[in-house]
């Protein structure tokens, strides 16, 4: 792998050596010529041989080496250029095709990418380049995706409240409690959704402040866990904690890991099927805490995996938010809580019907 120092220099030295080799040969062209003047002049071979006047004769030497060299240098000089042009254009052109490429993704056009070719520095920024490309294409494919997902799950909501007014409006449903309770249940929805929106906005913008400091997991999850205990208790789900005695530490926010934990069990809760149950263990490994959230619900297909933390996404696509499916967001707000206390989140399956595991991690204080 040659770097652009060493083309550098190697092309001033080919320069050179051209310049050099040019010069030699112009001047074994043009140096018979420059004799001959010299022996041939009536100047030189009269007054030289005669011993009259070799200052003429000198003179006429010196003017047909002058008149070699000139021949030598310009072909040299000529030759030096042509070189430098042809080792410049292929430094330059990659630079060149970069700034024309960066223009066009300037006006939008994220597609664009750039020819790499060796394997200098120039090709390890053309790469830099792609990658960035790559990155805002998969930025904008995600933002006109979020665009279409929020307007979707605003829809729905809004839908059922103009739905219900436009019935009492027209008397085909009466004005009870019940209709007005209907009502109020879909704007809770639309006001849940928007906080929820409001929450994922702050989280992935890193624009909230984390009080790190020791704090007892075990108290964490035994507290979430009776937060949701009654909801498990209604669908007639198993809450199992397998938590060691000799837990350490963790260096956390004691509300954001509440809440990455409120968002993995109430998942694990929304796909669990009645009699089924929800495991929380935690262990030691190394110098970070390891927490597991398995259950025995729908189970996570392989091709889902991957997009599990997508804004949005849903395993089960009948379940809608009207149906008890969410919004969608919550493991996307948990996993970049986690990340930002520095630890990581993954999601494993064994397939449809066989349950999930989901883990992440958290430093030790």
């Amino acid at each position: 792998m040659k770097s652009i120092r060493v083309k550098l220099l190697l092309s001033y030295l080919v320069v050179l050596v051209v310049g050099v080799l040019v010069m030699v040969a112009a001047v074994q062209f043009a140096a018979p010529t420059a004799y001959t003047r010299y022996m041939m002049s009536e100047d030189g071979m009269g007054m030289g041989m005669s011993g009259h006047g070799p200052g003429l004769g000198l003179s006429n030497f010196r003017a047909g080496m002058f008149l070699a060299l000139g021949y030598a240098i310009l072909a040299a000089f000529l030759a030096a250029i042509a070189v430098s042009l042809f080792f410049s254009r292929r430094i330059v052109a990659p630079l060149q095709e970069m700034t024309n490429a960066s223009q066009r993704i300037a006006e939008g056009r994220y597609d664009e990418r750039v020819a790499i070719s060796g394997q200098d520095e120039l090709a390890s920024l053309g790469e830099s380049f792609n990658q960035m490309a790559e990155k805002l294409e998969t930025t904008e494919s995600m933002r006109r995706r979020l665009l279409g997902d929020v307007s979707h799950e605003l829809r729905t909501p809004l839908t059922a409240i103009k739905g219900y007014m436009e019935a009492l409006m027209d008397g085909v449903l009466p004005a009870s409690p019940e209709t007005f309770d209907q009502v109020r249940r879909e704007a809770d929805r639309l006001s849940r959704l928007v906080d929820d929106l409001q929450e994922l906005s702050r989280v992935e913008a890193g624009a909230f402040p984390l009080d790190l400091h020791p704090v007892s997991l075990s108290m964490l999850v035994q507290t979430t866990a009776k937060r949701l205990s009654p909801a498990y208790e209604s669908k007639n789900v198993h809450l199992t904690l397998n938590l060691p005695a000799d837990l350490p530490q963790v260096l956390a926010d004691e509300d954001r890991l509440i809440q990455v934990l409120t968002n993995l069990l109430g998942n694990a809760l929304m796909y669990t099927p009645s009699s089924g149950e929800v495991t929380v263990l935690a262990e030691r490994a190394g110098n970070v805490v390891q927490v597991l959230v398995r259950d025995t619900g729908l189970g996570i297909p392989a091709e889902n995996l991957p997009h599990i933390f997508d804004r949005f996404y849903r395993v089960d696509k009948s379940r809608s938010r009207q149906a008890g499916g969410g919004s969608g967001i919550g493991l996307t707000i948990a996993r970049a809580l986690v990340e930002a206390h520095g630890g990581k989140l993954s999601a494993d399956s064994g397939g449809s019907g066989l349950g999930s595991t989901f883990t992440f991690t958290v430093k030790i204080a």
